[in-house]
């Protein structure tokens, strides 16, 4: 493959479907890239190559077009469990043999990913900097003399230096955004309980999110809208909808600290860049908002002066009492401290938490997100084995509150320093508006024109994404003959409807030809083990013209709730069981206008 193959997910995906690549043959250059890049310190362990293109090879067998990872190489810390593979947690003596995937790995699998290897990370994901780890220190691809950031040092790593196009980090405290900035990559750092974490070593179990790093938003988006969803098997796992990605919204208010309340650690260069990408999102359209920061710093200092400390202790609390040489010694130090709390400090930072998520509350709906730097600026691995706890404390300032606060995040590129050290910017909001965050980053990383990762990866073009429905509109999802196009579609169009998407449900869905005139489908929700997934189209309504629109339609059709393939949850078509006896099934199409147009009846 030569030096234009393509290097984004969505790229790569397209190129499989196309048939001008092969899932084998990215495979084999991920493996290829891997033993050339020469870094033994990314991955902890790798899966045998001829397994994993056994794998990619078995993909032919299946619809390409239903799977939106389709042959996708991925990298899985190795914090996260996935069958074949030991989980270590960077710590030798901790080393189990996982006897399944973790909900978050098989999710992916069966969207098309192929899991490679597992990756190096900061010790029981303690730590932001990359070096805590007995399998060594990756080497920043950026610059050499770096930190590679952590504690999702060798995820990181893999996406920047073009070993693999995703990968799967952990953020706790700033573990999947920090490593983010320091490697020139998108860093998605979800809302708590979005993904479920069953199958992950925790760190701190009422905080940890599994994340996702990439070259692009679109493609971390893709990733995650195939892991998201709620898991039994989770007790900390969430039903919220993802949403959609749309369009850059006309009006965008980004919260900004106030003036002095920064701190940059001397560094200007770092300052510099941030005041460069202000200007940036002023340019693209957004309204600046001060505000008081200094509530999210005391939450920040919470984290490793409050009780969740105890978390990171109960963890490792058998190994420390039958074998503290076999942890890290910085990490030994940290979470030792855990033993010491009592209930009664517990219970007062619970209280002074509450109270700073009020706080926090406040603060959003003065704005639609927050833009922070990702870090404050950027250390050597000289400098952090110099003074270990201290710098990683440093790198921590504007990510340690976050998970606190139950917010999300989107870690982006924001400009390359002069002296080659990347500077990146984080946007911040209150959980379940991911989509949100990534609506407005892919646009900000896009106008920045940086090359991506380690290896100048020019960004492919960005996509048009469609407008949201607005203020009064109510989304409705047409599976039918009110598809554009087709024989019932006027009808959408005389009440001022508006075409949001082109779309699909989830695979829990069936589809069938009534006996109708005109000849309309109805859709009914089934067991997942026998559904599929059903094209369609999302149209916005005002609620004055929904409630005319449903008030038309003639049994035995209805509007119930459709789950999307994205996780999100709309107002759509459905049909009744009863109505189905004697219809014919034709969920093999995978949508009505197939069927229509395969059975040569004019559309």
């Amino acid at each position: 493959m030569g030096s234009d193959a393509p290097e984004t997910a969505s790229a790569i995906v397209a190129a499989h479907r196309a048939g001008t690549l092969t899932p084998a043959q990215t495979v084999a250059r991920s493996y290829k890239r891997i033993r050339d890049h020469n870094d033994p310190a990314i991955f902890i362990s790798l899966r045998d190559e001829n397994d994993a293109l056994s794998e990619a090879e078995a993909l032919a067998s299946k619809d390409a077009a239903v799977l939106p990872l389709f042959g996708i190489p991925v990298a899985v810390k190795d914090n996260i469990d996935a069958q074949g593979l030991p989980t270590t947690a960077a710590c030798p003596a901790f080393s189990y043999s996982p006897a399944q995937d973790s909900t978050a790995v098989a999710k992916l699998r069966a969207a098309g990913a192929i899991i490679i290897g597992k990756t190096n990370l900061d010790q029981f994901a303690t730590g932001l900097v990359g070096v805590r780890s007995p399998y060594g220190i990756p080497v920043n691809p950026i610059r050499g003399d770096l930190v590679p950031g952590g504690s999702s040092s060798g995820s990181a790593v893999a996406v920047s230096a073009g070993l693999v196009p995703l990968a799967l980090g952990t953020d706790t405290a700033g573990s999947g955004r920090v490593p983010a900035m320091l490697n020139n990559i998108v860093g998605l750092k979800p809302s708590l309980g979005l993904i479920s974490n069953a199958g992950l070593v925790p760190a701190c179990r009422t905080l940890d999110c599994i994340s996702v790093f990439s070259l692009t938003v679109d493609d971390a988006m893709t990733a995650l809208a195939a892991m998201a969803g709620p898991d039994s098997a989770d007790p900390y796992s969430r039903n919220r909808p993802l949403g959609a990605v749309t369009a850059f919204p006309e009006k965008l208010r980004l919260g900004v600290p106030r003036n002095g309340q920064l701190i940059f650690f001397g560094d200007r260069a770092a300052e510099k860049a941030y005041d460069a990408a202000l200007k940036r999102w002023t340019q693209l359209g957004a309204t600046l908002v001060e505000f008081d920061l200094e509530p999210f710093y005391e939450t920040a200092r919470l984290l490793y002066e409050g009780p969740w400390v105890a978390e990171r202790y109960l963890v490792i609390r058998d190994l420390l009492a039958s074998a503290p040489d076999a942890i890290h010694p910085v990490t030994r130090e940290i979470t030792a401290a855990g033993a010491r709390l009592t209930a009664a400090e517990t219970f007062a930072a619970l209280y002074r938490l509450q109270a700073l998520r009020r706080t926090a509350e406040r603060s959003f709906a003065q704005f639609d997100a927050m833009v922070l730097p990702t870090a404050p600026t950027a250390y050597t691995t000289a400098q952090v084995l110099a003074n270990p706890i201290e710098l990683n404390s440093r790198l921590g300032t504007y990510t340690n509150f976050v998970n606190l606060l139950d917010l999300c995040g989107l870690a982006l590129p924001a400009a390359m320093r002069d002296d080659g050290i990347p500077f990146g910017v984080t946007l911040l909001a209150p959980a379940g508006r991911d989509a949100e965050l990534a609506s407005i980053g892919r646009v900000f990383h896009a106008n920045t024109k940086l090359k991506i990762g380690a290896h100048g990866v020019m960004p492919p073009p960005l996509a048009s994404r469609p407008s949201a429905a607005s203020g009064d509109e109510i989304t409705i999802a047409v599976v039918g003959a009110h598809l554009s196009g087709m024989a019932l579609n006027g009808e959408l169009q005389a009440l001022g409807a508006r075409l949001l998407e082109a779309t699909e449900t989830a695979p829990d869905y069936k589809l069938y030809a009534l006996d109708t005139t005109p000849p309309k489908p109805g859709m009914l929700r089934v067991d997942a083990s026998s559904g599929s997934a059903i094209k369609l189209e999302l149209w916005a309504l005002s609620a004055t013209a929904f409630g005319k629109f449903v008030a038309a339609i003639p049994p035995p059709l209805g509007i119930g709730t459709i789950g999307l393939a994205d996780g999100r949850a709309v107002k759509g078509f459905l049909v009744e069981a009863a109505a189905i006896n004697g219809a014919r099934d034709i969920s093999a199409f995978g949508g009505w206008r197939a069927f229509m147009e395969n059975a040569g009846t004019k559309i």
